[in-house]
């Protein structure tokens, strides 16, 4: 990989998500070699993935390159790579551009969507977790559009503006009140003469209540948020399949519909070498101590939505979120210094700072440890925080103008067609975008 040799100790760290990021971010000035690994050269900011799949923000606005995120510190590398095998015993890290030796290594992988074994589901619905993915849902969502106009046949017509969302946490409840606010102010206007009065936003859960991790407060107005924008919330009820055009379900009940988003839940990336039995967790999650450190392993960290923390108040681990993320990456620089100073590592506290979600215009749920609150000031709220953790002054102010002109304009005008997209099998999908 052509990275210089160096008397400080390597750090190399897989990821460049929040917890690598903000690892990488601690460790900027301290005496180590810090080589961050990852296979697109950007940070994507997930939270706002569902605005540039309905049009609200061009991609650029929510991704920073990594090179200038850390740009002028010392001893820090970056290297475009696809991580293949991780050997704990020669501690060494097989990539497609070559190896590289480490005396720390951090795992900070993320997450990908969970199909939980569907494979129908799988090949024929959309994902959203990724950039390109947003993208491949943005120009389907206006190619159905653009052939319903074509049809002459009702039911296809129907079924073309038809849409199921599986999954009623954050990202399931933001992407239906996006669609539903294009239906309501959007739609009719660029396509007049097309009754998108008959267009569908479908919200399945398989609970009993929406936004599940947040409180019953949160969850019965954000639900009652979405019923006024006319978005159909269905509860107890599981999807089974899906074969491109049928949503079948564990009821009665089947969605015709040519477009299903799959929001339903998520596992960790893992990697080869660290995929042992002892080593993992539900969800392909790795198991760690409460310094981070991999199970089994004293040189090998795990942080972000890929580690497991079992403690008192989380026993299943931390949430999936970027909070415990960034977090865990201050705290696991900070005990990597103390580590290399001989000194003893801090164990890790989660300092839960609240959840929130968007449902629409005006309309937000929040949750803190002390307050909650819905309505028009939540909805200023979640903004404000959206906008303090993006990456990038310029990005900060792109969104923000976006965002006070889509309000004032009560548009989107990020809806192109910028490469057409066609179902396909997902793997051949995934093939051709890494191509």
């Amino acid at each position: 990989m052509n990275i210089p040799q160096s008397s400080y100790p390597r750090v190399v760290i897989v990821g460049g998500g929040f917890g690598g990021i903000a690892l990488a971010k601690k460790l900027s000035k301290k005496e180590a070699q810090v080589v961050l690994l990852d296979k697109h050269n950007y940070h994507n900011f997930q939270p706002l993935l569902y605005q540039v799949s309905t049009g609200g923000l061009e991609p650029d606005s929510i991704a920073y390159p990594i090179r200038k995120v850390l740009q002028g510190y010392p001893n820090f590398f970056f290297r475009l790579a696809q991580v293949q095998e991780v050997k704990t015993d020669t501690k060494r890290i097989k990539t497609n551009i070559g190896e590289i030796f480490y005396d720390y290594l951090v795992v900070a992988t993320g997450s990908e969507t969970n199909f939980f074994g569907n494979k129908g589901i799988e090949s024929k619905g959309m994902a959203m977790k990724t950039i390109p993915q947003s993208l491949n849902l943005r120009s389907l969502i206006l190619e159905n559009f653009e052939q319903a106009l074509l049809t002459d046949d009702l039911h296809e017509r129907d079924a073309l503006m038809n849409f199921v969302i599986v999954g009623g946490g954050p990202t399931g409840v933001e992407l239906a009140g996006a669609l539903a606010e294009i239906k309501k102010g959007i739609l009719p206007k660029d396509y007049p003469d097309l009754d998108t009065r008959r267009a569908q936003i479908n919200l399945v859960q398989g609970g009993d209540r929406i936004l599940p991790a947040m409180s019953q407060q949160a969850s019965e107005k954000a639900e009652k948020f979405l019923e006024e924008l006319g978005v159909h919330v269905w509860k107890n009820i599981r999807v089974t399949d899906y074969d491109g055009k049928r949503v079948s379900t564990n009821t009665k009940t089947i969605f015709d519909a040519e477009t299903l988003v799959w929001a339903a839940g998520v596992k960790a990336v893992g990697l080869k070498g660290l995929d042992a039995e002892e080593f993992l967790c539900r969800g392909n999650r790795l198991r760690v101590n409460e310094f981070h450190q991999i199970v089994g392993l004293e040189d090998v960290f795990a942080i972000g939505d890929v580690a497991q923390m079992e403690t008192e108040e989380f026993p299943h681990g931390h949430p999936m979120m970027a909070q415990p993320a960034i977090q865990q990456g201050r705290n696991l620089g900070d005990n990597l210094v103390r580590l290399i100073e001989n000194k003893p590592m801090k164990p890790f506290v989660y300092k839960d700072k609240g959840s929130m979600a968007t449902v629409g215009r005006n309309k937000a749920v929040v949750d803190m440890p002390k307050f909650r609150f819905q309505g028009v000031f939540a909805w200023f709220v979640w903004m404000f925080v959206h906008l303090y953790f993006l990456i990038g002054f310029r990005n900060r102010v792109v969104v923000f103008i976006n965002w006070v002109y889509n309000y004032i304009r009560f548009d989107r005008e990020a809806r192109l067609i910028i490469r057409p997209f066609k179902k396909q099998n997902r793997v051949e999908r995934d093939t051709l975008m890494q191509d």
